[in-house]
């Protein structure tokens, strides 16, 4: 064998072990490690139009690389995820598994805008290592202080109220990336003009979609509430495709807030 074959040979190897560890690595967990025996089996993660889907040890995140953010983070909030712990706050760090690089906390700094969580740190304070998880940079996104302070934590504290009373909701969660987006920081990161919670029960019998503008607001909630086929349609992702057609059909169409305790 000569030294130029015997070298391809060698070179071969070497890119399909890269590609499959870089496949390996995006492909989405579809099981999140703590899923109640009940709904286990349930794939509840969106599609994505990033092909970046990363697991992490409490929730799953598509990552844009375009807008330096994730399209949706998704998880299962547990009562059990829910306690009073005074955590210590830690720092946010640049999340390392970001193939493409994920976006710098500098970028956020003198910007006008506060980092703020997809996946809340109070919806993961069942350990230390949960709540510091929720501070990687692939987590945040640029938002208002009035509007992350206000009506945005006030959704994140209904839905925390709604997964004690019911146990478990699925939850996905993100910014609408459209182009032409406001950036801010050295890295572009985009500033949605809107965010999105797309909620679905434990036992899959209701649904409920909020699409909140950036900005300051003291409406309530239920004004907010929308069907989930018009996030869909502004986002390109599809939430929960593995209902059953006819039931997602039902519960993506609807508005109702009847079922929901306001």
């Amino acid at each position: 064998m000569s030294k130029r074959v015997f070298l391809f040979i060698i070179l071969g190897f070497v890119v399909i072990s890269c590609r499959d560890n870089l496949s390996n690595k995006t492909l989405p967990e579809l099981i999140n490690p703590n899923d109640t025996p009940s709904i286990i089996g349930f794939n509840y993660l969106p599609s994505n139009t990033t092909g970046a889907v990363y697991r992490k040890n409490t929730y799953v995140l598509s990552y844009s690389e375009v807008h330096e953010q994730a399209e949706w983070v998704a998880y299962v909030l547990k009562a059990s995820d829910i306690k009073e712990m005074d955590y210590k706050r830690p720092y946010f760090e640049i999340d390392s598994d970001i193939l493409t690089g994920a976006a710098d906390w500098r970028n956020f700094k003198k910007s006008g805008y506060n980092k703020g969580h997809l996946c809340p740190a109070g919806d993961r304070r069942g350990s230390y290592k949960d709540f510091k998880e929720t501070f990687l940079t692939s987590n945040v996104t640029p938002q208002h202080y009035d509007f992350n302070a206000g009506i945005w934590n006030r959704l994140e504290q209904k839905v925390r109220y709604w997964a004690k009373k019911q146990d478990s909701l699925y939850v996905v969660t993100g910014g609408v990336l459209t182009n032409n987006l406001e950036v801010i920081g050295f890295e572009n990161v985009a500033v949605p003009k809107y965010f999105y919670k797309v909620l679905l029960s434990k036992n899959h019998s209701k649904m409920i979609g909020f699409l909140l503008p950036h900005k300051e607001s003291k409406e309530p909630l239920y004004n907010y509430i929308v069907p989930v086929d018009s996030i869909e349609e502004m986002t390109g992702i599809d939430f929960f495709p593995e209902l059953e057609d006819a039931l997602e059909k039902k519960l993506e169409s609807s508005k109702t807030y009847d079922n929901w305790d306001f």
